[in-house]
């Protein structure tokens, strides 16, 4: 089988190439957008008015109330996701990503404030680590701007850099809590309609177990992955925009034409004055109109710019507005009926078309649903690339569209904590505080981060980073504290939900730190390597021995305590570190980073794998395939031979007094258990063959190599050894790590690391590349640590 040589990323996906700008292009993704990123939004008249109207405005036979809860409703929309986030947050791209991860991601590259402990010079060569200006001058060098006062300030100060992770740690936790709130809401506020056809004591019975068995259904489902029926999230969308902007329009011109008029912004000034701390308390229910806001940004990955806009802008803002007014409209005309306020959406739809148009609010409820249990994980997985949190399974369930992950202990969790809050709470109010409080808290972490990357990433002033969170700090505190009062209604539940992960997440992280502390300590120098001499002392047994180790340089202690304890090695040693770099992506030709350990005969190679936080890792036998053509190609056009062809970008990086380089493509492996016929590749190919003298054996391995190339009888005998070791076959070393607080250490210390530190590692999955290795293949030295 060839294998054409494409770096660590071949064969599974393509970073996502840079969208075009043509309208066609931006069109078309603007419609598909409206599918995935626009479902929660678009269901939230569903629960909007019934959630404001509970219990905290006093029922009036005006209208200022109702005028001012759309004046709200039309100035909330306005300010936060189309100022806020259409017109500048989503132009805070990480190589096209977006998130709270990804503005903490930016800031990690403008300022040394990351916790990754095993960053090197040479991982800011890397094409996607390239620093953003925002359309603003970039200063010259040395120069002392608002910008650089600020970066000093947070590299001079820990508890700075510990609070900015602590605060993107709080908005992932949060978009956690939504991924729980959020369907449980949308569906049981689709499934209220049922309530208008039968009688108040049968839809009790009804409610609750209609809306249990779709989440159920919803969450079983994930699985497949949703590129089979992702055709048809955009289509149900659009119908239930257009449905609720045409009855928006209808309860308009059939009920008040006038409403309009609560456009104006001096209807909430009379609406607060007149219901006072009521009124205040029922901003809780108006910020459940933005719900799903935080979607454009966090999924601008699988979009553009320009399209996430086009569809806002001509789409879902103007039938949401149509919407609110129509409902406002009945409401004026209807408000001497209490009951009408609390069942909400659906009274005001023409009682002929009530039962379609709740078939198509339950499809739109789980698409919007769907979506935000897909950001859940993809959030998930992008603290467990960056140490902050436990490694979980990650299946990946189409190798076509980029980013449809699915976790089964997440999704699991996840319905299971979602039909606790539907059984539990029974009504959309709690649950609308609960998700309130959830939403609003994620806009709160981006505004805050927000604010830092204009000063430190656009370089803009001060002035213009304090300005952008003050005016949108201070609305969304003054939704915050409405929804905060409403701890024991409700708001509670994401507060707890919080606490839970972020205690998870920081004993995982803080472990994880002092683990590589200890390895770091606790590392062999490479004097020690060199007295052995080229043998190592020891016995060099056939094969290739993979030693996992999350040091960038330097020996692992695991080694030297395996080779005291058992004085036999493999011909081929490769010190492999599969670490995380704050990009989203790593491009496959710059994947690897290849290095020597020692002199040239000792057959000693450290490699270093860099993935960003979105990558996908590939499966062991691919991984492998590519780390051999990667050492392959790095003795092919190695450093000490500057002269051979060479297909590498030398880096200044220094690896134990060994450069280290990143190595592109130029190798083809082939293996194959035949004897080949077709040794030199396709007909009509001008490449030269090095293969293995051994034909013996069942696999044979060979390397296809551009013919121009010169090689030496040392680099030609070098890739056969590497050739027969392959063939012999790989074992895999591993530390099986037992970390215990060292003596001495205080009740916290020893309760975070001996405890909850030690079950979450004994319980969390392997390291990626190791999940499918053969058992057979694989060592593991147990070790303690001392922490």
């Amino acid at each position: 089988m060839d294998l054409e040589r494409g770096g660590a990323g071949a064969g599974c996906y393509s970073t996502p190439e840079k969208k075009k700008d043509s309208w066609r292009t931006a069109l078309t993704l603007a419609y598909q957008s409206l599918g995935v990123v626009y479902g929660d939004l678009s269901t939230s008249p569903l629960y909007v008015y019934k959630n404001t109207f509970a219990e905290d405005i006093e029922h009036s036979e005006t209208n200022e109330e109702i005028y001012g809860v759309l004046s709200f409703v039309f100035w909330t929309l306005t300010l936060v996701p189309l100022l806020k986030y259409v017109l500048i947050v989503l132009r805070a791209d990480d190589n096209g990503e977006g998130g709270t991860f990804a503005l903490y991601s930016l800031l990690c590259r403008h300022a040394r404030v990351g916790f990754l402990p095993n960053g090197q010079l040479a991982d800011e060569d890397l094409s996607t680590y390239k620093k953003m200006d925002g359309g603003g001058a970039a200063p010259p060098m040395g120069a002392d701007t608002a910008a650089s006062r600020m970066k000093r300030l947070l590299e001079e100060h820990q508890v700075l850099q510990r609070l900015l992770l602590l605060l993107a740690l709080i908005g992932a936790c949060m978009v956690i809590g939504d991924g729980v709130l959020t369907p449980a809401i949308s569906v049981f506020s689709a499934v209220s309609g049922l309530e208008l056809s039968m009688s108040e004591e049968q839809h009790k019975y009804v409610e609750v177990p209609v809306a249990c068995l779709i989440l159920v259904a919803l969450f079983s489902l994930q699985h497949y992955g949703t590129h089979r029926v992702g055709f048809l999230f955009a289509p149900i969308v659009i119908t239930w925009l257009l449905c609720i902007s045409a009855i928006g329009v209808y309860n308009i011109f059939h009920w008040n034409p006038h409403v309009y008029e609560a456009l104006s912004p001096y209807y909430m000034y009379k609406f607060l004055k007149k219901t006072q701390r009521g009124g205040w308390m029922s901003l809780g229910g108006i910020l459940l109109c933005i719900t799903g806001s935080e979607a454009m940004f966090a999924d601008l990955g699988h979009f553009s710019q320009l399209s996430i806009q086009i569809a806002f802008t001509s789409v879902v803002y103007p039938s949401l507005i149509l919407a609110y007014m129509g409902q406002a409209a009945y409401l004026s005309r209807h408000h001497i009926i209490e009951s009408d306020y609390r069942i909400g959406f659906y009274v005001s739809v023409p009682e002929q078309i009530r039962w379609p148009v709740l078939g198509i609010a339950i499809l739109a409820a789980v698409v919007g649903s769907q979506a935000v249990i897909t950001g859940t994980f993809s959030i998930i997985k992008q603290c467990s690339a960056l140490s902050c949190f436990p490694r979980v399974k990650i299946v990946h369930t189409s190798s076509k569209v980029h980013g449809q992950i699915y976790i089964p202990e997440i999704n699991w969790m996840l319905m299971i904590l979602c039909l606790a809050v539907t059984v539990g709470f029974r009504d959309t109010k709690r649950l609308g505080n609960a998700s309130g409080l959830a939403v609003i808290a994620v806009m709160l972490v981006t505004t805050c981060l927000m604010s830092l990357v204009i000063v430190l990433c656009w370089h803009r002033s001060i002035f213009v980073g304090v300005c952008f969170i003050l005016f949108f700090g201070a609305i969304e505190a003054l939704y915050f504290s409405a929804s905060l009062i409403k701890f024991l209604e409700g708001a509670w539940v994401p507060i707890a939900l919080s606490i839970i992960f972020m205690v998870i997440m920081y004993v995982w992280h803080y472990g994880t730190l002092k683990k590589y502390e200890f390895d770091i300590q606790n590392k062999v120098s490479i004097d020690w390597l060199l007295g052995l001499g080229p043998n190592l002392g020891i016995v060099r047994v056939r094969g290739i021995g993979l030693i996992h180790s999350e040091l960038v340089s330097g020996i692992p202690a695991i080694f030297s305590h395996f080779v005291t304890n058992l004085p036999a090695f493999h011909q081929v040693l490769v010190f492999l570190c599969i670490k995380s770099v704050p990009v989203p992506y790593v491009r496959p030709e710059e994947r690897f980073l290849v290095g020597r350990i020692g002199p040239k005969e000792y057959r000693v190679y450290r490699c270093i794998a860099r993935y960003g936080y979105r990558d996908v890792h590939k499966d062991d036998l691919e991984f492998e395939k590519d780390l051999v053509c990667s050492i392959a190609e790095f003795i092919r056009s190695g450093i000490s031979h500057p002269g051979g062809g060479t297909t590498m970008a030398e880096r200044s990086e220094k690896d134990d007094n060994n450069r280290m380089a990143v190595v592109g493509a130029g190798l083809r492996l082939c293996e194959e258990d035949a004897d080949p016929e077709d040794a030199a590749g396709p007909s009509g190919s001008k490449e030269m063959m090095i293969q293995s003298p051994s034909m013996a054996r069942k696999k044979k391995v060979r390397f296809v190599v551009p013919e121009s190339s010169d090689m030496d009888s040392s680099v030609r005998e070098e890739l056969q050894e590497l050739m027969e070791a392959r063939e012999a076959g790989m074992a895999f070393i591993l530390g099986h790590s037992d970390v215990r607080a060292k003596s001495g250490s205080g009740l916290i210390k020893r309760l975070v690391i001996d405890v909850g530190y030690d079950f979450l590692r004994r319980n969390c999955r392997g390291p990626a590349f190791a999940v499918s290795i053969p058992h057979a293949s694989t060592l593991e030295v147990g070790m303690v640590y001392n922490v």
